[in-house]
């Protein structure tokens, strides 16, 4: 009866020991489990901040972008303009050139033709006037005299074709000079636009002041060789060109100089 009873005692010792281990196991996986969810959440928690982050970031990198692209399509839209401005006043300059040319040239061929015509009445009225030895004498030294005007009116057309045609040379010389300044500047605002650094935008910009100083100096220069306003107050009129000396006797009515 006493061993029935102590192997009763001990099957209840051993059955608290088995409960006593069975809890402590939970109370270990509980806790284990407990940090491998803190350690889970955590990761959870630093993956998301940095998907945060990076998805931050990837809107900060797009929206600079989409104002790089608007910085570049609003430059491009500038230097089109720019561009059609100078290329507008490249071709006024170029017509305005040629018009004055075309005037200056046809001014040119009336005078001669008024100059002509003249010394033609003139011509005919000293043949007409003379008689006998008078007449004989006229013809000849009428016919020494033409010859003579001949070669002055010559000499003249030469020297008036001289004129416009240095006109005309230096003339397009200052629009071909005028032209390739243009082009200059534009490459020269593209070169600032497309600077990578500030000293190659400072050098680029400093070019371009030269070269637009230089173009304003070409334009200032083919404006004064365009026909001034004459009369009225203000501008004034251009300086008339000096007039070559007369050497005619005076009252003579074949003079050929121009009063």
């Amino acid at each position: 009866m006493s061993e029935q009873k102590e192997s009763s005692v001990l099957f209840s010792l051993k059955e608290l020991m088995n409960l006593e281990e069975d809890r402590i196991k939970q109370e270990e996986n509980e806790q284990k489990r407990q940090v491998e969810s803190a350690a889970k959440a955590q990761l959870d928690a630093e993956r998301r901040a940095r998907d945060e982050e990076q998805a931050r970031l990837n809107a900060e990198e797009e929206k600079r972008r989409a104002e790089a692209q608007r910085s570049r399509e609003e430059a491009t839209r500038l230097e089109a303009i720019r561009h059609a401005e100078m290329e507008k006043a490249r071709l006024d300059a170029e017509n305005a050139a040629r018009a004055e040319a075309m005037r200056q040239q046809q001014d040119h061929e009336r005078k001669i033709a008024a100059l002509n015509q003249d010394k033609h009445k003139k011509r005919l009225t000293l043949i007409a006037g003379g008689t006998g030895l008078f007449l004989f004498v006229a013809v000849v030294g009428g016919g020494l005299y033409i010859k003579h005007q001949s070669d002055v009116q010559a000499a003249e057309q030469a020297r008036a074709q001289a004129e416009l045609a240095e006109q005309q040379a230096k003339t397009e010389k200052l629009i071909a000079e005028l032209n390739a300044q243009s082009e200059n500047v534009k490459n020269l605002q593209s070169a600032v636009q497309n600077a990578h650094d500030d000293a190659a935008r400072a050098a680029a910009m400093a070019a371009l002041a030269e070269a637009t100083q230089k173009a304003a100096d070409t334009k200032a220069s083919l404006n004064k060789m365009q026909p001034r306003g004459g009369g009225g107050g203000g501008g004034g009129g251009g300086t008339k060109p000096a007039r070559a000396a007369c050497n005619c006797t005076p009252g003579d009515p074949l003079c050929s100089c121009i009063p």
